[in-house]
């Protein structure tokens, strides 16, 4: 993401989006009643001779929004409201319009206030966060998959199908197919997909897959960043791997893995009943007003599907929390920390001190 302008004044910001993860960004900090000035299309009828025809023509406008999809299939955020400027020979003012917005295409975002929490998404995704490709696998089976800023996408699940360890020299071959399958998907995963390379996995196997890659692609061994040990292979050594943290160490900014650890100490300070931790926005409302709130998490869902009357009570409960020194964190619910998050109502705060015992 890119900040080409920005007036504080009147709550403007000019914006460049860039990559997959500046459309997350976007689709979290764009909300109902914002206005977002961008360049769209619009169907026009068309005069001639013969049926009557109509064509798209290029137009720059200025949206109410009512309604922000996000679509990582199409690499797309659409913003559905009611025009409020645009050509008048358009006579288009105050009806319905989308706008699709993908990389490379620059927009307006006006507020009427920006929420500190919103500022600091905003800078984070100037920060790029390139995504982590993680492979977790055993002698059984591996999962390749790209951790970005907001969650998970697995790319593939890779079955070794290994003969019995009374036929060694077949299970040798076969374990050397294996990994030159999982080597040869990484190999394909260049350009705007390349990333850093975290091999895990219980046993050796990893270890095995390392020296594969280093002795037949010096390219792919270069991506390595490092090999660690998990109790999980698959998609469950994926999730195992953030949890722990591991992918932190890779990059300074693994939001994903922050994320996670939030979430994770919510649920261990409950399992501890120690009352140093609250849940459910009205539990959450009460600690906020005797300040004890230290750092609120709330799901990005939460934000987006609450109803008018819960959404003007949690935007107030932020600005409480920001104003009495604490932190917001918006949690995505596209990765395992978000959509516990969500059991527990979408909201959950840690505590400075004990409010009960």
């Amino acid at each position: 993401m890119r900040i080409l302008s920005r007036d504080r004044k009147h709550g403007l910001v000019k914006l460049l989006v860039q990559n997959l993860d500046d459309l997350w960004a976007l689709y979290n900090l764009v909300e109902p009643e914002d206005l977002v000035g961008a360049r769209s299309t619009r169907e026009v009828k068309v005069e001639g001779v013969g049926r009557p025809s109509s064509r798209r023509k290029p137009i720059s406008l200025t949206l109410r929004v009512e309604k922000v999809q996000f679509d990582k299939a199409t690499s797309r955020v659409r913003l559905l409201g009611t025009v409020v400027e645009a050509p008048e020979d358009f006579h288009i003012q105050g009806s319905h319009h989308a706008v699709s917005v993908a990389p490379g295409n620059q927009l307006v975002v006006r507020k009427e206030r920006w929420q500190k929490h919103q500022l600091e998404r905003l800078q984070r995704a100037v920060i790029r966060e390139p995504p982590i490709t993680v492979v977790a696998l055993d002698m059984e089976e591996a999962a390749v998959a790209t951790v970005r800023s907001f969650g998970i996408e697995v790319k593939a699940i890779i079955r070794s199908r290994l003969p019995g360890k009374n036929e060694p020299s077949k299970r040798e071959q076969a374990a050397a197919k294996y990994y030159s399958e999982i080597l040869g998907l990484l190999s394909t995963m260049r350009g705007k997909d390349e990333s850093k390379i975290v091999i895990v996995g219980p046993g050796f196997a990893k270890d095995s897959l390392t020296r594969h890659i280093k002795e037949r692609s010096k390219h792919v061994a270069g991506r390595v960043a490092a090999v660690y040990g998990v109790s999980s292979a698959g998609e469950a050594g994926v999730h195992e791997a953030i949890r722990r943290g591991l992918l932190s160490k890779v990059y300074r900014y693994a939001r994903i893995g922050e994320e996670v650890a939030l979430v994770e100490e919510v649920l261990k300070r409950i399992g501890l009943s120690r009352g140093d931790v609250s849940f459910g926005l009205d539990e959450v409302i009460d600690d906020t007003s005797s300040g004890a709130v230290e750092r609120i998490l709330v799901a990005d869902q939460t934000i987006r599907e609450a109803d008018e009357q819960s959404r003007e009570r949690l935007d107030q409960t932020l600005r409480s929390v920001e104003r009495m020194g604490g932190r917001v964190s918006v949690i995505s619910t596209e990765h395992e920390g978000g959509r516990k998050l969500r059991s527990l109502g979408g909201v959950a705060a840690l505590l400075r001190y004990r409010r009960h015992v």
